[in-house]
């Protein structure tokens, strides 16, 4: 039997650190196209205008992270906000992602080495 492949994201609205359980951890960063400078300047114009730009590049954002997770068993995800529960919504409404075990679980802002701590401890359960 192979080993599960796992795989930690901590994310918020703005990037998601993907980092992979291997001997050492690999970590990738995805940031979304949804800037605070884009939020001013579609606010500028309208609130419905802004609204459904940030939509729009939500999903583009979930869409990138959720190619990556296509290539693994399970799946943490973790962040202050609210983002990785709107991931994890997404993910499974979708029948590509229904042999992938997605946790969520709230973590606050973390350096690269608390990530790796709560990853390494999550798995070890």
């Amino acid at each position: 039997m192979t080993p599960a492949k796992n795989l930690g994201i901590w994310m918020d609205h703005s990037s998601a650190h993907i980092t992979e359980l291997t001997t050492p951890f690999v970590t990738t960063v995805i940031q979304s196209d949804f800037t605070h400078e884009a939020k001013g300047e579609s606010m500028s114009k309208s609130e419905n205008i802004m609204h459904n730009k940030e939509q729009h590049q939500n999903a583009s954002y979930y869409k990138k992270i959720g190619a990556v997770i296509k290539g693994f068993d399970e799946v943490v995800l973790f962040g202050p906000t609210t983002a990785k529960s709107e991931l994890a919504n997404l993910l499974k409404d979708d029948h590509h992602f229904e042999k992938i075990n997605v946790v969520v679980k709230h973590a606050d802002k973390m350096s690269t080495h608390e990530e790796h701590t709560f990853i390494a401890e999550h798995y070890s359960r």
